[in-house]
Parts: C-alpha cells; structure tokens; sequence
C-alpha cells in the first residue's frame, strides 16, 4: 500500500469476534497500526503510548485500531491487562498484513526469518492513505506524539 491508495474495506476480525471494515470509521481519520506480538516489550510500549493518549486521538477526530497475526485469546489478554480502549484486529490467516504488504523476511542479531514489520497506517475521513510510518521511524514509547504531532 502507498501514500494515496484506499485502505481494504475489510480490515478483519477484533479481539469479540466483530468483523472491522473501513466504512465503520468513515468521517474519522483512521490510525491502523500494525505490530509484531502482543505483550513484547515494545509492542507494550506502543501500546500503552497510543492508550495514555487515547482521548486526545478522539477529540482530534481518529479512531484507533491494532492490527497483529495473533488470535482472539491473545488480543483479549493484551487488552485487559493494559485496559487498551480500542480494538485489535486477529489477522491470523494474515490477509491485511500481506494486502498491506507489512509482512515479510526480517533478520535480527544475525538470523532472518519472516515476520511483520511495526508500521502505522494514517488515513484520512475516506479511507485514503494520507502517511505511513515504517519500522525504523516508530518510537514506540512517542507513537502517539509522532502521530499526534
């Protein structure tokens, strides 16, 4: 996906089970963020950033959503126990995370193998791709200032 391309009209399945589709959010901009595991350190920290600022991301007219290849189970033990207030998305057939081309060979300390790599989606009130923040832009402790501004 690219700058100016449309987001999928279907997002996927939350964490209860409720299919997401991009028309749900229209007249919001929208925040889809991609990330590799619940409950890792920095995928925590991205987290709680976008949580701690939630309010602000309402009152400045965007909706939140996360999006990993983890299931329901795990999304909802995620959610409790850091009270996250916005759905997370269980692309375990990782259909989005491919159609948004977010998933792919990554390597760490020397090894390669496959992965999703941490990327924010900002889409304006029609679903259109207005910015992309890739893996090596992410503070994952800022996100929300990075996004916010």
């Amino acid at each position: 996906m690219e700058i100016g391309q449309k987001l999928p009209e279907i997002l996927g399945v939350d964490q209860d089970g409720r299919e997401l589709r991009l028309s749900d959010f229209k007249g919001k901009q929208l925040v889809l963020y991609i990330y590799p595991r619940d409950s890792t350190p920095g995928c925590t920290n991205q987290a709680c950033s976008l949580r701690d600022n939630y309010e602000r991301f309402l009152a400045m007219g965007y909706a939140v959503v996360g999006c990993s290849t983890q299931d329901a189970k795990s999304h909802k033990k995620f959610i409790e126990k850091y009270q996250l207030p916005f759905p997370l998305i269980c692309d375990t057939e990782m259909k989005l995370v491919n159609e948004l081309g977010v998933y792919g060979e990554k390597k760490n300390y020397g090894k390669t193998y496959m992965g999703v790599f941490r990327t924010t989606f900002i889409a304006d009130e029609n679903g259109v791709i207005t910015r992309i923040m890739g893996p090596k832009e992410i503070k994952v402790k800022e996100h929300a200032a990075q996004i916010l501004g």
